[in-house]
């Protein structure tokens, strides 16, 4: 098996490690996951209730960054 070394700051090393444990696999696992290596694992979606309408809704993955308005816009801004 080929060995690929790069290098990455203090806090991209943190995260990329909290990524990793939170999605329970090695740091290899994760990035060979996020790559496009290996087929990730699909996990069923986790149904929450709505705080605020009290509507079942799907959660949101625990390794990515809650979705608000402003992240909505920046998503449609290109779009036509």
């Amino acid at each position: 098996m080929t060995t690929i070394t790069f290098k990455v700051n203090e806090d991209e090393a943190r995260l990329i490690r909290a990524r990793a444990r939170n999605e329970r696999v090695s740091v290899s696992e994760y990035l060979r996951r996020r790559a496009g290596g290996a087929a990730a694992a699909s996990a069923k979606p986790r149904q929450i209730r709505c705080p605020r309408t009290g509507a079942i809704i799907f959660a949101a993955p625990a390794n990515q960054p809650p979705l608000t308005i402003e992240s909505v816009r920046g998503m449609l801004a290109d779009f036509p």
